[in-house]
């Protein structure tokens, strides 16, 4: 009868220990890259920040690049601290330093999102490209990869020839599930209502697409592609976990901002960006995640309080 009593104190014990280190596990270190976009960086900065630390999984740190045209030689990034790299940033390019670490960075097993215009960045650098898997505009075409589509159940890659990158008017379009066993979208609706926001269409690269999470149908009467484009996804990569997020164009302000305002682009960031800085997702799904006839927010950025009972 002793033994029992010791093998369930025990037992009692080692539980409340692995509770207490979990409620103890210190957030992810992250950085966000940011100071050049031809989207409103000022804001969607601020907004994934307030994502990150909100939810109590991430402490954040804001790395500002020079200005347009402004010398960027010293603009020397030290990736090495970081759980997580989220890259907001389209502009000018980096010293050969910055790049070269990022490189290896992601190749070492580092957690990267990229998140919306940051894929329109750095036509000419290979590398970069294929962290990102797809990328639009700034020249790019036939030369830089594949479209990539979905098309008869399955991801197409097609070399027709033809620019990369574009899009119609800002709409609302249902989010579709491809790969629903994949820890970021396990549990979440296989189809769901998306706010107003861009959607990308005709993008094309590498397209080293490891698991495609979520597409959308981008209408040729909103001035699309006709296609089922692929909106979210990670990318292989070395021994990276990159999480590419096309969802999100900022709107004019922090308190007027839609696509970033949506509960469900706030959490599937969360989710692909614990799983890009430890390759797991602990969060439950919320209850106010949309569904496939009603788009939700959260207007300042933060999952609401829980009721008292």
């Amino acid at each position: 009868m002793k033994h029992a009593f010791l093998t369930k104190s025990f037992l009692v014990a080692t539980a409340l220990l692995f509770a207490c280190s979990l409620s103890a596990r210190k957030p992810f270190k992250t950085l966000i890259v940011t100071g050049q976009n031809n989207h409103n960086w000022q804001v969607s900065h601020l907004a994934i920040k307030n994502i990150l630390e909100n939810s109590g999984l991430f402490t954040v740190n804001v790395l500002i690049s020079p200005a347009k045209g402004e010398d960027m030689s010293e603009f020397a990034i030290d990736f090495d601290p970081y759980d997580l790299v989220v890259v907001d940033y389209n502009g000018d390019s980096w010293p050969q330093t910055s790049m070269s670490r990022f490189e290896e960075y992601a190749k070492k097993g580092g957690g990267i999102v990229i998140y919306h215009a940051a894929d329109n960045s750095f036509p000419a650098w290979e590398e970069y490209n294929k962290i990102c898997g797809l990328g639009g505009w700034e020249g790019r075409d036939e030369n830089a990869g594949p479209y990539a589509y979905w098309y008869n159940g399955e991801l197409t890659r097609d070399l027709s020839p033809g620019p990369g990158g574009s899009h119609g008017r800002q709409h609302e379009y249902m989010m579709n599930a491809r790969d629903n066993e994949h820890p970021i979208i396990n549990g979440l609706p296989n189809r769901w209502a998306h706010a107003q926001d861009e959607l990308y269409d005709r993008m094309r690269g590498p397209a080293n697409i490891a698991a495609l999470l979520y597409t959308a149908y981008s209408d040729t009467e909103t001035g699309g592609s006709g296609r089922e484009e692929p909106l979210m996804f990670t990318v292989a990569y070395g021994k990276a976990r990159i999480f590419h997020t096309m969802l999100g164009h900022c709107g004019p302000s922090y308190e007027n901002n839609p696509a970033m305002q949506c509960t469900g682009f706030q959490v599937t960031l969360l989710r692909g960006a614990e799983w890009a800085a430890s390759g797991k997702v602990s969060q439950k799904i919320p209850k106010d995640f949309p569904s496939s006839t009603f788009i939700t927010y959260r207007y300042d950025y933060k999952e609401p309080k829980k009721e008292q009972k």
